[in-house]
């Protein structure tokens, strides 16, 4: 059945800073600059704000954003869980307040200096032994070496290659896909940087049969949304991506990026969760998206995902990927920005913002006749997803 606020709310406003990979200024600053670039862009005061969602891993207290800003009383606040996979749940969140009317207006945020301060994918050796159920879980892995995202990732994607017959080059389309994009993006960290499958071939291993570029990129910056209703933001300067719909998906023996003790590597159940929820509520399926814009702090988990969305069969992702499909042109352009290979590692957020250019058709690298646009989050981790459309 369709959530209540599939159709009825929509993303009126999108605002980022700079991309850097150093910014030169607090968190707390960037977040600001975002949340005031998204105001304006959509025409809404901030005094008319009434909710704020970000992620539980964010350092910019929404009450200090809203005291900077001159934003009032809110009437709404939240924080998810899971770092990356909460993006596209904090605009659920958002949603769901608004066609509750609980909030009118709500800004969905995040920030961080995650290049120049404190770096992810630095891992979780440095952790203080405190007695906690997330402590405990790595103390499983710890010791013989798993340490940091890439090699949690490598583990599974090694099996992946072996069961399906792939090799490192199809993880390497991915990557050329999206640096394809960011070299005609001037947002874009590696814009006028594409790179070939041979380079992508020749860059150094970090954890095999993860090459260097397969890795997301650190980056410092901000990124927001504003979301409303669609009889409202219908009103606004600029034309609303409608949710069509949103969800979360957590699937059995979850882990963070270590369900190692699943029944096989070679899916990821979360995201069938979030896919079912999505393609049931918006009464839409994979032939009706004309984009995708799929989380890619990996590689190996965008192939997981083109087959956990349907769009298609489980280890034929490899061939999918193949004669340019995933590039503009082709039959599923996915991360027409850059992604987070090529444009910048906002925890998905900056991906989200990429999907309402496309409803809009202001895109860099826009999909002509676009309708639909699904956008994932955080995978390997509890996950959320959107499908975006033109109002009509």
């Amino acid at each position: 059945m369709p959530h209540t606020f599939s159709g009825r709310t929509a993303i009126a406003g999108i605002g980022a800073t700079e991309f850097s990979k150093e910014s030169g200024r607090s968190e707390l600053r960037l977040a600001v600059e975002a949340v005031d670039a998204a105001l304006r862009d959509a025409g809404i005061a901030p005094s008319e704000v009434q909710g704020m969602v970000t992620f539980s891993t964010d350092t910019n207290p929404d009450i200090d954003i809203a005291r900077s800003l001159g934003i009032g009383e809110l009437t709404f606040f939240s924080r998810i869980h899971y770092g990356g996979g909460a993006a596209c749940a904090t605009i659920q969140q958002a949603a769901l307040a608004v066609s509750s009317g609980v909030a009118d207006v709500v800004v969905c945020y995040r920030a961080f200096n995650e290049r120049s301060g404190s770096r992810f994918g630095a891992g979780v050796q440095g952790r203080a032994p405190l007695p906690t159920a997330e402590n405990a879980h790595m103390a499983s892995y710890l010791p013989v070496g798993l340490l940091t995202p890439a090699s949690w990732v490598a583990m599974a994607a090694q099996r992946y290659l072996h069961v399906h017959g792939a090799t490192s080059e199809a993880l390497g389309r991915v990557a050329v896909a999206d640096r394809t994009h960011a070299a005609t993006n001037p947002k874009a960290w590696f814009y006028e940087q594409p790179i070939t499958l041979e380079e992508h071939q020749a860059s150094r291993y970090i954890v095999e049969p993860l090459h260097l570029l397969d890795c997301c990129q650190e980056t410092d910056g901000g990124q927001a949304l504003v979301v409303t209703s669609l009889e409202r933001a219908r009103d606004l300067r600029t034309a609303p991506a409608v949710i069509r719909a949103a969800a979360q998906g957590s699937g059995r023996g979850q882990d963070m990026m270590t369900s190692y003790y699943r029944d096989d590597l070679l899916g990821l159940p979360e995201m069938a969760v979030v896919a079912r929820q999505l393609w049931e509520t918006s009464g839409l399926g994979p032939d009706d998206m004309q984009a995708a814009i799929l989380y890619d702090h990996f590689t190996p988990y965008v192939l997981y995902q083109l087959e956990e969305l349907g769009f298609c069969a489980k280890g034929e992702a490899k061939d999918f990927v193949r004669d340019g499909r995933i590039e503009l042109g082709g039959a599923l352009p996915i991360n027409t920005h850059g992604g987070q290979l090529g444009e910048a590692y906002l925890h998905g957020m900056n991906g989200i913002a990429e999907g309402v250019r496309l409803v809009r058709g202001s895109s860099v690298n826009q999909v002509e006749g676009l309708e639909h646009v699904v956008v994932t989050a955080g995978t390997g981790v509890p996950t959320s997803g959107l499908v975006l459309g033109v109002d009509r």
